[in-house]
């Protein structure tokens, strides 16, 4: 296919990259990072959409994607689909969808999950939302670029998964880095903590794949000095995209409010910026109650 990809950044760039070496045509665009290996580039975004079988756009923000849709939208021959794998909010994926449809584009929201890792290894999980038409024609590029592609519904379906996955990540780390806190406070090994706990019913992804202590399980940021693999200001970032969701559906979320709360004090009153979301760990065992 011939690919437009706006937006080449820690995620977009080698997820064109992959399309790329995978065989396909990908003019990219990105007013800071550089094209990577396999990927033409445009002078513009228009330029990189102009006919394109398929537009492809990550970018930080709901307000980014709009602008970034008012600009490319009119640029687009009708028949392709814009396919944006932002995390943003869900009115945006919906105004944007709705604007795309009525040029006479198909549009998804493709959130993805896997972080910088995974979209070097082409193993993202794709939650998508958009016409099943629409979902077909990308399913081979998620292919390349992931292991796993679910279309959860219509427009803004997409990125309702990925806002309630990460809520559900962030709140899990959280208590994950608490718990090693007060097992060191109690006098328990972190590896025994882990051998009984990844076996029992405190199973999570966030201790048996992400543990965030150091030495312990498999090897994962807190390996690496908390480099992020997944940075603490994104999950900020999606913490906050949750709550407001919640706000706009009138959802009880208390325990992703408090998980927003405690992330938002990391970030942005001590030196979480910059560090892996896991780096919760030495922050919470470094302090007392109180």
């Amino acid at each position: 296919m011939k690919i437009g990809f706006i937006g080449l950044g820690n995620m977009g760039g080698p997820m064109a990259a992959n399309l790329a070496k995978a065989g396909h045509d990908v003019l990219g665009f990105d007013l800071v990072a550089p094209c990577p290996d396999g990927v033409a580039s445009a002078v513009s975004a228009t330029a990189a959409v102009t006919g394109a079988d398929v537009v492809i756009t990550m970018l930080p923000s709901g307000a980014v994607l709009r602008s970034v849709a008012d600009e490319v939208i009119p640029a687009m021959t009708t028949g392709p689909v814009l396919c944006d794998c932002s995390t943003v909010d869900v009115d945006s994926a919906r105004v944007v969808a709705a604007q795309a449809q009525a040029a006479g584009i198909c549009a998804l929201d493709a959130p993805v999950s896997g972080g910088v890792g995974g979209a070097a290894a082409g193993t993202l999980t794709f939650m998508v939302g958009g016409t099943e038409p629409a979902f077909a024609k990308v399913l081979p590029l998620f292919e390349v670029m992931g292991q796993k592609a679910v279309n959860c519904g219509e427009s803004g379906a997409g990125q309702a998964a990925k806002i309630c996955n990460n809520m559900i990540l962030g709140a899990t780390m959280a208590v994950t880095c608490e718990a090693f806190a007060l097992a060191d406070k109690l006098g328990l090994d972190r590896q025994k903590m882990f051998d009984v706990v990844s076996t029992s019913s405190g199973y999570s992804w966030s201790m048996n794949v992400y543990c965030p202590a150091p030495g312990i399980g498999p090897q994962s940021p807190a390996d690496n000095g908390y480099a992020p693999g997944f940075a603490a200001e994104l999950m900020l970032k999606d913490l906050r995209l949750s709550q407001q969701a919640a706000e706009t559906v009138d959802a009880d979320t208390p325990m992703g409010a408090q998980a927003m709360a405690l992330y938002a004090t990391f970030v942005e009153q001590e030196d979480g910026r910059g560090r892996d979301f896991s780096a919760l760990l030495p922050r919470l065992a470094a302090r007392r109650r109180g």
